[in-house]
């Protein structure tokens, strides 16, 4: 088992957000939160469609105390959303993998949010906002430096917002806690990091001769 006894700020909002196994991974004050939240480009966010189940993959980001989600006006997903259903909105970063002396106490090192509410369509001028908000998320100038949708791309797309009023994170970020007769033995134990990995920027081969790669491409630094 992997032990980070590492205090909490504030308690935690619900008893549906409180841990209960490994309690004192649980991290409950806004900067933890937050900055776990911004540091991921995708999360899954659950709900049911009569009585079925779905977690769905999608970008998000956050603006405040919201976290926004955005997709297709024909969505199925999207439409059941803005009528208020339950929602649960999860983001999870792997951090390392732990190796220790006896194999029940492999472990993996990780940040976790998970967040319960009811999600709301946005209106015309908050979603307006809220994309250009996202496209420079994504990098800083992209909004500018691209082409405005057009007013059908607009009516095409609808932005979904949760208010993070019910949410806590876990952070695991220890080595094993191993048994005295383990750490008696000629076993190694310890961790591999593990990170995001950015690469070399690659150029759409349908580019027209002559245009060159925009500073915020060059100078792009994913460090999350």
């Amino acid at each position: 088992m992997t032990t980070t006894e590492t205090p909490t700020i504030a308690e935690p909002p619900t008893e549906r957000t409180r841990l209960k196994r490994y309690h004192w991974l649980g991290k409950y004050d806004r900067e933890t939160i937050d900055a776990i939240i911004d540091a991921s480009i995708v999360c899954q966010v659950g709900y049911v469609i009569n009585s079925e189940p779905y977690v769905t993959p999608t970008n998000h980001w956050r603006i405040d105390d919201y976290v926004y989600w955005h997709g297709s006006s024909a969505s199925r997903m999207l439409k059941e959303q803005q009528r208020g259903i339950p929602v649960c909105f999860t983001v999870t970063h792997v951090d390392g993998i732990v190796f220790s002396r006896a194999a029940f106490n492999h472990n993996v090192q990780f940040r976790s949010v998970m967040a319960f509410g009811k999600a709301e369509l946005c209106d015309e001028e908050v979603k307006r906002k809220a994309l250009e908000v996202f496209v420079d998320r994504l990098a800083p100038g992209l909004w500018d430096y691209a082409r405005k949708p057009t007013e059908q791309e607009w009516k095409a797309t609808k932005v979904i917002r949760m208010k993070l009023d019910e949410v806590s994170a876990k952070v695991n970020d220890g080595l094993p806690d191993e048994e005295p007769e383990d750490l008696a033995t000629n076993l190694w134990a310890g961790s591999v990091p593990l990170r995001l990995a950015q690469l070399e920027p690659v150029p759409d081969p349908k580019l027209r001769p002559g245009i060159e790669m925009p500073a915020f491409v060059k100078n792009y630094l994913y460090t999350k």
